[in-house]
């Protein structure tokens, strides 16, 4: 597939990224190349990663938990003792293999590590090749809230293997697959009908969808890297996702979901709220439960949940003056940020996923 060189980072697909990796190697000789894996992507993907790639010295690898829980200031800190205690100075290259917690905490790792040094992401997930590695941003979560310490920066190249899928289990293949999804919500009809048409039993033309996914966010980015305006619509669904995610995280009472789980239902919802604000089609409104349904199990949310969700999405990014503000759409393809919507129009959302779904 063709390499996507326009925007702040190259993004190079298959057997092209460990040519271009080897070709970054040879031209600017790092001092050391450190590899971050978790527990999971060290045992079923670096093999495949050194399989292909050839260094000068042996690689140091380091290897963090696996999992949301530990995308955290802690292991954060873990990590750069690790780097110090190997010497590791700012000529070095960090290459990080893994999913969207690897990616956007070794990302975080490498641009403050030294004030800076130079990182590629390699992400062995879908949710990571549609989302997380694009774009240059990096971070991590601060206790129950996402997200909220880490900056925009981006590393020297992204590396989008669709091979690496293969080690990936079905449940977070389709937590991946929300993102993309998204992209088709917030994008243009043609893309939208490829997802819907697209047979989770085959995975026919996935790696189409995948490069299409990516093409439809780095454009999004190179005209708004740091997210001042046009950026925020790629949080469609992401309002109300990132806050059930974050109550499933916290909640005794309901079983935590993965990141693409809880942005399935914030589409959804969101997408209800656009039908009630813009008049959204309702055809295409029906379109995306049925396909959600179709991939993601329907959760139950009690009133006391709800007010906890609402609470949670006081903390979210795009906020501004306390005020919560969403990304509505007026048709496939027509996103519009910075929208404020009332708690009741909010509750009457809870209720529609919930009778509807």
């Amino acid at each position: 597939m063709q390499a996507i060189t326009s925007g702040a980072a190259p993004i190079y697909f298959n057997q092209q990224i460990y040519s271009e990796i080897s070709a970054y190697l040879a031209e600017n000789n790092p001092s050391s190349v450190v590899i971050l894996t978790d527990d999971n992507t060290y045992a079923d993907c670096l093999p495949l990663l050194l399989e292909q790639l050839e260094f000068k010295t042996e690689p140091n690898i380091l290897v963090m938990p696996a999992g949301e829980a530990f995308k955290t200031m802690e292991v954060t800190v873990s990590i750069i003792d690790e780097l110090s205690n190997l010497l590791t100075d700012r000529k070095a290259l960090m290459i990080n293999l893994g999913g969207g917690v690897v990616t956007d905490l070794g990302g975080f790792v490498a641009s403050i590590y030294k004030r800076g040094i130079s990182y590629i992401n390699l992400p062995t997930s879908l949710l990571a090749m549609v989302d997380a590695s694009v774009g240059g941003k990096t971070g991590v979560d601060h206790g129950m809230l996402k997200n909220q310490i880490g900056v925009i920066n981006n590393g020297a190249m992204v590396g989008v293997d669709i091979d690496y899928l293969a080690t990936l289990p079905e449940r977070q293949m389709r937590s991946g697959f929300a993102e993309i999804i998204k992209h088709g919500l917030i994008s243009n009809a043609d893309y939208w009908s490829a997802v819907l048409n697209f047979d989770p039993q085959t995975l026919e033309g996935l790696d189409t969808l995948i490069r299409d996914s990516v093409v439809i966010k780095n454009e999004v980015v190179k005209q708004d890297p740091t997210e001042k305006g046009l950026r925020k619509v790629l949080n469609f669904g992401h309002t109300l996702g990132h806050a059930i995610e974050t109550y499933s995280l916290e909640s005794d009472s309901m079983e935590d979901l993965l990141h693409g789980e809880a942005i399935a239902i914030g589409l959804v919802m969101e997408t209800f709220l656009s039908r009630e604000r813009f008049a959204f089609p309702e055809e295409e409104l029906q379109k995306l439960k049925s396909i959600v349904k179709s991939y993601y199990p329907k959760v139950a949310f009690d009133q006391a949940a709800i007010e906890e969700i609402q609470g949670y999405m006081l903390h979210d990014k795009k906020n501004v003056k306390g005020q919560v503000n969403f990304v509505l759409l007026r048709d496939i393809g027509q996103p519009e940020f910075d929208q404020i919507v009332d708690n009741e129009l909010i509750n009457r959302a809870f209720d529609f996923y919930m009778k509807e779904m």
